[in-house]
């Protein structure tokens, strides 16, 4: 039943499925400190953590005439639950991995009847892209097919009548999520036909920045906003930003609900990235500004809200943390522990710094190797070489330090030597990586570095970020595939380290493996 609504002047903000529910948002979160502050109410709606707990709580309830594993799982899910949010199951990491796969496999058969693949990170629906806007449109239109519907159709109304308001904004971060916003969008469109609906995040922002864009969705979303939003959201609602600072405010969100033991605070010091001079880089070819909070101030804003939340963990959202913000968390620590994605640079090949940064805090540091083949680093203007990024995995194990180190293959500068050179380097220091993320390259879609290649069409969609490549050194995509599948990942020293990356949560939950395993990361980790 549609509610007869009050108007207002607050605004609606979504977090939509499917993205890892282990964690507060923290687009949604740092645009309510914004309102908030300006005197503007504020509902904020994680409807992709209470989407996937209703999806789950669905298939246990139906998982009486299911297989053996979906029964399995209904009967497990009061038990998994309740593990997933304490601090035991991370220092068992068997049981742990079978307690995501136990939810993962409810959220799954919950979605199979609409066509959908679904898990607790990711979405495809088998005969709509979201690379696609026809599509997007036609998710919009069609609501109803998404497998989220039933209980949208259920709690949109609620969620409109506690706060009522003047706007709805939609935080659009990853292609996961794009298909079920725009189901949002339509179903939105249907039960408040005059509401104005907001577009906004990572994913809209790369939409807006490509060359010649013109928006699809006219008449459907009335407005998108690039990059950081908190002034043009202050704009839409007539007020005019104050130039003070702005604080992420979690209040309103569930926080004991989360897949984590215990509230994790999402905070970023920064927006864009310090270094911006990797090739193919998308901040660089989109044009993002870096906007750093001053490091002293960022120190003193997180241990206000460390105060205030009393988080288990923090995440440090940066692009990349600059060595001063590093060097102001050292000297001033939030009070929490935290972890976040770093360049690999001369201040961590210092040891005594490392372990400043593990004295505040620091439980693990997300390191872009990308190579460690000196002409491919060069190429990449990574700014690193091998041997500072040796002694920086060896300080930061010293220290005590988890280290998940993300390597990139394919790039344009590769060859099949050098990345066996990268092979080489993550075997003999397999005993100081903690985890590992080994990816292939995807060439952005535009930018200097893109225009210089031979490309052609990666996605059939309007939509794409990516173009597919002719690689100059012959070292091409399905040739990659195989070294990862055949060579690097059965290396026995790295096949150790990929099996202790949390399945589906990968990074955001390894910070708790450690924390819980109580083993240094220079020892074998449990798996």
């Amino acid at each position: 039943m549609i509610r007869r609504r009050a108007a207002g002047n607050g605004a609606l903000l979504i977090h939509p499925p499917a993205a890892k529910a282990c964690e507060p948002p923290g687009g949604i979160a740092r645009l309510a400190g914004a309102l908030r502050r300006h005197g503007i109410a504020c509902r904020l709606w994680d409807a992709n953590l209470e989407g996937q707990l209703a999806l789950a709580a669905e298939a246990a309830r139906s998982g009486s005439g299911a297989d053996t594993w979906t029964r399995r799982a209904a009967g497990k899910l009061p038990e998994n639950l309740p593990a997933l949010r304490s601090t035991g199951l991370y220092a068992r990491p068997e049981r742990y991995r079978r307690a995501v796969a136990d939810l993962n496999r409810l959220v799954a058969e919950a979605a199979r009847p609409f066509g959908v693949r679904l898990t607790l990170a990711d979405y495809e629906a088998g005969d709509l892209s979201p690379v696609r806007s026809a599509d997007l449109l036609r998710a919009a239109a069609e609501p109803e097919a998404n497998p989220f519907h039933r209980w949208f159709s259920r709690r949109l109304d609620e969620v409109l009548a506690e706060t009522p308001v003047a706007m709805v904004g939609l935080s659009l971060n990853y292609l996961s999520q794009a298909l079920t916003t725009f189901a949002l969008i339509g179903l939105i469109r249907r039960v408040a036909p005059r509401l104005p609906i907001v577009l906004g995040g990572g994913l809209v922002t790369s939409w807006l920045r490509r060359p010649g864009w013109r928006s699809p969705f006219a008449g459907l979303v009335d407005a998108a906003i690039a990059g950081p939003g908190e002034e043009a959201l202050l704009a839409l609602l007539r007020r005019d930003h104050d130039g003070g600072c702005d604080r992420p405010d979690l209040a309103g969100l569930p926080l004991a609900d989360y897949l984590a033991p215990g509230p994790v605070l999402p905070y970023s010091a920064s927006s864009g990235c310090w270094w911006r001079r990797c090739s193919f880089c998308p901040e660089g070819a989109e044009g993002n500004p870096y906007r750093p909070v001053p490091p002293r101030r960022a120190a003193a804003e997180l241990h206000a809200l460390t105060e205030r939340f009393r988080p288990a963990l923090i995440h440090l959202l940066d692009n990349a943390l600059s060595p001063a913000h590093l060097a102001a968390l050292a000297a001033e620590p939030p009070g929490a522990p935290w972890y976040g994605f770093t360049r690999i640079t001369p201040q961590l090949a210092d040891p005594a710094f490392c372990l400043r940064l593990k004295d505040s805090g620091c439980i693990m540091l997300k390191l872009g190797l990308e190579s460690a083949d000196p002409g491919v680093l060069a190429a990449l203007q990574k700014g690193v070489d091998p041997a500072t990024a040796a002694a920086v995995l060896a300080n930061l194990a010293a220290a005590g330090i988890a280290s998940y180190v993300y390597l990139l293959f394919g790039t344009p500068a590769e060859t099949p030597a050098a990345a066996r050179r990268t092979l080489v380097f993550t075997a003999e220091h397999a005993r100081e990586i903690g985890f590992l993320n080994a990816a292939i390259f995807n060439l952005p879609a535009y930018g200097p570095d893109t225009d210089a290649l031979d490309t052609g069409e990666f996605y059939d969609g309007d939509l794409s970020l990516y173009k597919r490549f002719v690689h100059p050194q012959g070292w091409h995509r399905g040739e990659v595939r195989r070294f990862l599948e055949r060579e690097f990942r059965k290396e026995p020293a790295i096949a150790a380290i990929l099996r202790r990356d949390p399945p589906l949560f990968t990074s955001n939950h390894a910070p708790f493996l450690v924390m819980a395993s109580a083993v240094s990361p220079s020892s074998p980790q449990p798996g």
